[in-house]
């Protein structure tokens, strides 16, 4: 049985990555001063503004706009011919405290209500080492090539926006090729489109996918003909707007919530990480060969309304049985997760791209829980 998947991602030039990174690095100088901030950040911009916006309630004393443009600078943002310049754009910052009623609902006395309702959702699968999608691993191993040849002038004609998309076939539930791949890099005005396309395969594209790609596969660069005009001064720009991005190329369901600028209070955030450490975790243990987990909050409430399992015929236990499973050894309360994955520190930066799951050296992707669901699992 055949079938086909895609899953997109961008580069940290694509004007919505522009407002996640500054979003959380500038909730990471608030969290390095200031562990207990609460922090809802959110950033737009346009050809050369900024506009900073949002709740934050802290003791910190940080230069929001100096934060925001030494991370453009980072990106590659640093010049009037881009539209986009970390030293003359101009930058307004609207940020107020945490709403009194937010507040009074999230303190519980020495307890943490969920700072928001909603459903956040897990997932991990068998596809490769990192428990991801390999279509979207492929997407963001593309995306990371394309920066990486930009900065270190392997091709120094590149500029900062990109996107990448990769289309995976599948036989039988497992991967086997990669039939499409689809990627817009911007480029400075000179580069011939002929000379693009031959390096964006040398450099980019056949170091990554490798034997992913085989005489069949379609590689489609710049489709447009040319891509010179792109960043804010292309399009404008918001946090939260790659979700599927962020998260798991959509390969399951998703709750709606963003995640970058917010800190740890608020379980669009926190406890979408757990229920990817719990989906990785029972896939790492053998329950399942592919595990989506939904966790769902009322604002105030420190212990989740509901939560759900499916592991799409893959279980060696049935949904209920796991979801019991969860239940049984995972505290889900915003306090007991803060305290779990230690998100009180200031280590949102490095997932502001390239997605916040399959990356090294965030507590969620921890494999600590294996022997324990091994130890505990009913095989019935």
């Amino acid at each position: 049985m055949k079938r086909f998947f895609t899953s997109e991602s961008v580069t940290e030039g694509h004007p919505d990555k522009i407002c996640d990174s500054v979003a959380d690095s500038i909730l990471d100088a608030v969290l390095a001063q200031d562990s207990n901030a609460r922090v809802a950040c959110e950033v737009v911009v346009t050809t050369d503004f900024m506009l900073i916006m949002g709740e934050i309630s802290t003791t910190a004393t940080v230069d929001y706009a100096q934060v925001a443009r030494d991370r453009i600078r980072e990106i590659g943002y640093n010049n009037n011919d881009l539209g986009f310049n970390c030293d003359t754009l101009e930058i307004q910052v609207k940020l107020h405290t945490q709403s009194p009623d937010i507040a009074m609902g999230i303190t519980q006395g020495n307890n943490i209500g969920a700072g928001d309702q909603g459903m956040m959702f897990g997932y991990a699968c068998v596809e490769n080492k990192q428990y991801m999608p390999l279509s979207l691993s492929l997407a963001h191993e593309l995306a990371r090539q394309l920066t990486k040849v930009r900065k270190n002038d392997t091709l120094s004609y590149l500029r900062p926006d990109g996107k990448t998309q990769v289309t995976v076939e599948y036989s039988f539930g497992k991967p086997k090729r990669v039939d499409t791949v689809i990627l817009s890099a911007q480029h400075d005005k000179n580069v011939k489109q002929d000379d693009l396309k031959r390096d964006i395969k040398k450099f980019v594209i056949e170091p990554i996918l490798g034997n992913w790609i085989d005489n069949d596969s379609k590689i489609l660069i710049n489709t447009t003909g040319q891509f010179i005009i792109g960043g804010p001064h292309g399009d404008s720009g918001l946090t939260g707007r790659k979700l599927i991005v962020d998260t798991y190329g959509g390969h399951c369901a998703h709750g709606g919530g963003a995640f970058s600028g917010k800190d740890c209070t608020k379980v669009d955030r926190s406890a979408a990480y757990m229920a990817r450490y719990i989906c990785k975790n029972l896939v790492a243990a053998g329950v399942a060969l592919k595990c989506e987990l939904q966790i769902s909050y009322a604002i105030g409430v420190s212990q989740p309304i509901s939560v759900y399992c499916n592991s799409f015929g893959t279980g060696k236990l049935s949904d209920k049985v796991i979801g019991d499973l969860v239940l049984q050894l995972f505290d889900l309360s915003p306090q007991a997760i803060i305290q779990k994955l230690d998100l009180r520190k200031p280590i949102y930066a490095q997932t502001a791209v390239y997605g916040h799951f399959g990356i090294e050296n965030v507590p969620w992707e921890r494999l600590d829980c294996v022997d324990l669901i091994r130890r505990t699992m009913p095989y019935a």
